[in-house]
């Protein structure tokens, strides 16, 4: 007879899915600096060798943070998007483009300010992709009008972020509203 206790299958529920969000919150309370696979298999309870069914490394658990932040933004940029039309909705996706940047700097960051392993086109940018197409004329393409109001914005939480430019909370995305808008305006006369 065995007085052994027997094994345990281990389950956390979604493992994956909860060292995501305790890396995403160390990123955004601590800094980069502080996100590691053993940090977040503290804040999750688990053994520091857990988290390695899930990521191979450092890296792949910063992958899945940025994926997350990319589908909190085309949430984002989707709602601003469908609450107008036309060129109002491009300023309104501006808005919330910066609004995002702004409520979650560490996270943008890490989004775009780094080198990225598998570089594509995200959700978000489809979202922008499609009201670009929708305001393109004759005068610019689609696909330039995309990009083109895409780094409006971006350089413009940029700036803000790295307090180029001295915009905070509202004023920040009133700014990046008509910032947007005249662009959609003068690219409809183009």
């Amino acid at each position: 007879m065995s007085t052994s206790i027997p094994d345990r299958t281990y389950h956390h529920g979604d493992l994956r899915a909860a060292l995501v969000a305790a890396a995403l919150d160390l990123l955004e309370t601590a800094g980069e600096t502080a996100l590691s696979l053993r940090a977040a298999a503290r804040a999750c309870g688990v053994s520091a060798m857990a988290p390695y069914r899930h990521f191979a490394d450092k890296e792949d658990l910063l992958e899945a943070v940025a994926a997350s932040g990319f589908e909190d933004l085309a949430a984002c940029l989707e709602a601003a998007d469908s609450a107008a039309a036309g060129g109002q909705a491009l300023a309104a996706q501006g808005a919330a483009y910066v609004a995002f940047a702004c409520r979650r700097p560490a996270l943008f960051r890490l989004m775009f300010m780094r080198p990225c392993r598998a570089p594509g086109k995200s959700r978000a940018y489809g979202i922008l992709e499609e009201r670009a197409a929708a305001l393109a004329g004759s005068g610019m393409s689609a696909e330039d009008l995309t990009l083109a109001a895409w780094s409006l914005v971006h350089g413009l939480a940029a700036l803000i972020l790295d307090r180029r430019v001295p915009l905070e909370g509202a004023a920040a995305e009133a700014a990046a509203r008509r910032i947007t808008l005249s662009f959609a305006r003068l690219t409809a006369r183009g």
